[in-house]
């Protein structure tokens, strides 16, 4: 994922491949993925790849010759992405801003990104770069969470731990939601055939001791945590723990997921 002073770093990517992958992501990961392949595109940029969730899932989906250029602003998430590929499956993994792609005009004929938009630190620059990027026709499919059903009692541990300073982290991923906002950016940057979809989920935490190691260790608030110093984030976790199984019930538990899939086209 890119920029919003999140940094994807040390053990973080394994963290999140692991315990959150699964239980977050791989099911709207299958969902855009197939949303992509419907206009048969050729060229293919994801942006904010991370692991490779939805990068496995499109070239498992998309027909043998297809080019896939997965981009991520954090090395070491591409890093873990990698091992999920063998060599000859026409993917590239690339460092990159989504808001100054290092692509020419017209590059691609569909441009995927999955809940990234919200840590890009200018969106409509970044609507402006994947239009640039797009081939007349190409379609620009992303995701984001929608927090009126929020999933997690997170922020609220971790505050207990800070309640002077609590980290923030949190807030960026549910910071960026409001669909007549989201349609005016892109129509703005010049999209057209604009079609949300509210995707509710019904997820089943496995262990609520992994799901919540993944929240805490599994993403930048774990760094928020040892630099504010006295707080082992063991500790974190094991709290989190107690609040999940609160929450949901005793493993394994239903939790229930909502995101706003967006998708558009160049004219």
């Amino acid at each position: 994922m890119s920029g919003h002073a999140a940094d994807f770093t040390g053990g973080i990517p394994q963290h999140y491949d692991r315990y959150l992958g699964p239980v977050l992501f791989a099911d709207y990961a299958n969902d855009i993925a197939q949303r992509t392949v419907v206009a048969s595109p050729r060229r293919v940029l994801e942006l904010a790849a991370g692991t490779g969730i939805v990068t496995r899932r499109l070239r498992d989906l998309l027909p043998t010759g297809v080019h896939i250029t997965a981009t991520d602003l954090n090395p070491p998430m591409l890093d873990v992405a990698r091992t999920k590929f063998q060599l000859g499956e026409q993917v590239d993994f690339r460092q990159a801003d989504a808001t100054a792609l290092p692509f020419p005009d017209n590059a691609f004929d569909a441009v995927v990104c999955q809940f990234g938009m919200m840590f890009f630190p200018d969106k409509d620059k970044s609507f402006r770069e994947v239009y640039r990027v797009l081939a007349p026709g190409g379609r620009y499919l992303f995701n984001v969470w929608d927090p009126s059903r929020g999933f997690h009692p997170t922020t609220e541990v971790v505050s207990t731990f800070f309640p002077d300073d609590p980290p923030q982290f949190y807030k960026v991923p549910f910071s960026y939601h409001r669909i007549d906002p989201i349609k005016a950016s892109l129509e703005a940057a010049g999209f057209l055939d604009l079609k949300f979809t509210v995707l509710t989920l019904e997820k089943e935490i496995g262990r609520a001791d992994d799901f919540a190691r993944g929240l805490i260790h599994g993403n930048p608030i774990v760094d928020e945590i040892r630099k504010r110093g006295g707080v082992d984030p063991e500790h974190v976790v094991n709290a989190l723990t107690v609040a999940l199984h609160q929450q949901y019930g005793f493993d394994p538990a239903p939790m229930i997921l909502q995101a706003i899939v967006v998708e558009s086209t160049k004219k």
